[in-house]
């Protein structure tokens, strides 16, 4: 494999359990019982969905990437996690729906496509094989909103 899915940073994470206000913006964060399966934006797991507390905030998925900012809410979960840090696609991303998004540089999108579950990682290296493409966004199709990052290795 010649990826690695980037979660929301550990920093990022913590920042926002400590002050509950978005890191990047200021905005206040918001704690609430998981209504829905989310996933969490740094384990990349699901929410147990009427047990785990999960915190509500705004994020910008292009910082640090992209000039134009790409902010939207995002879910973490309230008490410490871990974050993703291993080789392939998320175990508990699989089965949600999701989109790939593939960026060039300026943000400029070149590709969106469905993930299809049953090839994730040859879909993904395709994506990457195109030159033009500097990174992919993975994006809940249903909701809209920032789940992770597919970054070349």
């Amino acid at each position: 494999m010649n990826f690695k899915i980037v979660p929301i940073s550990e920093e990022i994470g913590n920042e926002v359990r400590r002050t509950l206000r978005s890191p990047q913006y200021g905005h206040p964060a918001t704690v609430s019982v998981a209504t829905g399966y989310g996933p969490c934006r740094t384990c990349l797991q699901q929410f147990d969905e009427g047990r785990d507390e999960r915190i509500l905030f705004t994020y910008n998925s292009f910082e640090g990437i992209a000039d134009l900012p790409l902010p939207g809410p995002v879910f973490v979960h309230k008490n410490e996690c871990g974050v993703y840090n291993e080789i392939g696609f998320p175990p508990g991303l699989r089965g949600l729906p999701l989109l790939f998004e593939a960026f060039a540089g300026g943000s400029d999108l070149v590709e969106r496509k469905t993930v299809d579950f049953d090839n994730v990682a040859g879909q993904i290296e395709h994506i990457l094989n195109n030159p033009d493409v500097q990174f992919i966004n993975i994006r809940n199709s249903e909701a809209g909103c920032f789940v992770a990052r597919v970054d070349r290795m």
